[in-house]
């Protein structure tokens, strides 16, 4: 555990996050332009957001799933396309949460822990709700399909990210590298332990996942 607060604790762990994060999302953006402008304006969000938040990971992710070059579909490229969207929304929320919570406020675990969550929750929700009001579907509609086919990825993935930004944080400052290096860190942990989650929920039908990205109309896109 020494070993990992050192390192977390460097301000080398930052430029190297910055180093392999910021080419990350040039490639992502170039790749959207040029060979995948046909992707929904949400999903761009949802991938450039999740390249923001796990650099390399999340444009592994996109390459292997979220693109129209991909040779076939699957459960597996289906689920990575289901927890990045989630992923984007709480990602926002977290980040404001802990921010608001424990950097500004210097609060306790307990309300960072509790007002995480629930800003986790509203973004991750409105990503889903949004689009469904937007395409016809009745508010309350919207919202018990949300509810059902979200809360579990959600409350997985804020479980663990919280968890592990409150333990390596350990009371820091906003001004501290040890801030920001677990809150990097934590992003990254609650996508992975999601996964399965949403695996299991496209399954047994819980929820649908997002479309294939080869089924989005490229051929007519400019």
């Amino acid at each position: 555990m020494q070993a990992i607060e050192a390192i977390i604790s460097s301000p080398a762990f930052l430029l190297v996050w910055a180093g392999l994060m910021l080419p990350s999302l040039g490639i992502l953006l170039r790749d959207l332009q040029r060979n995948n402008a046909h992707l929904m304006s949400l999903m761009k969000w949802v991938w450039g957001l999740t390249v923001l938040y796990s650099g390399p990971l999340g444009l592994a992710i996109y390459w292997m799933t979220g693109r129209k070059e991909i040779a076939t579909d699957s459960l597996y490229r289906r689920a990575f396309r289901s927890v990045a969207h989630c992923y984007s929304g709480c990602g926002m929320g977290e980040i404001a949460g802990v921010v608001i919570a424990a950097g500004l406020l210097s609060l306790g675990n307990i309300w960072t822990a509790a007002i995480t969550f629930f800003l986790a929750y509203v973004a991750g929700y409105s990503l889903t709700v949004g689009p469904l009001v937007q395409g016809g579907v009745p508010l309350k509609t919207a919202m018990k399909d949300a509810f059902l086919a979200e809360t579990p990825s959600i409350t997985v993935m804020e479980i663990v990210a919280i968890g592990v930004s409150l333990t390596l944080a350990d009371h820091a400052a906003m001004g501290d590298v040890r801030f920001w290096s677990s809150l990097i860190v934590s992003l990254t942990c609650g996508l992975i332990a999601a996964y399965p989650v949403n695996i299991a929920l496209i399954h047994y039908g819980v929820k649908e996942g997002m479309m294939d990205p080869r089924d989005t109309g490229h051929a007519h896109a400019h």
